[in-house]
């Protein structure tokens, strides 16, 4: 159970950049106030990785400026991360272990 949440919670906060995203380039073309850069990647950074990537490529957006490009790629590779390191066996089992004693 703790899982699903866990997947929903991802996904929800991965579509939530990805929008963030639309909404930050329909107001960048309408001349109207922003999102500030640090929402987009905190998003980013707590899990919203792929989705702020996917959002950045499909509405073209903030594709070019620096350093927040980079700073989002560095979000992306923090997520991957740490990814690899909730899903290795050893500290599932080890997680699990803490949960249920």
């Amino acid at each position: 159970m703790l899982i699903v949440v866990a997947l929903i919670a991802l996904a929800a906060i991965n579509v939530a950049a990805f929008v963030a995203f639309g909404i930050d380039k329909d107001r960048a073309e309408r001349e109207r106030q922003r999102l500030p850069e640090n929402h987009l990647l905190l998003l980013a950074l707590f899990g919203g990785a792929v989705g702020a990537v996917a959002g950045q490529q499909f509405f073209r957006h903030k594709t070019r400026k620096q350093p927040f490009r980079t700073l989002l790629i560095g979000a992306l590779l923090v997520n991957v991360a740490v990814a690899v390191w909730v899903l290795s066996p050893d500290v599932r089992a080890q997680v699990m272990g803490w949960i249920f004693g």
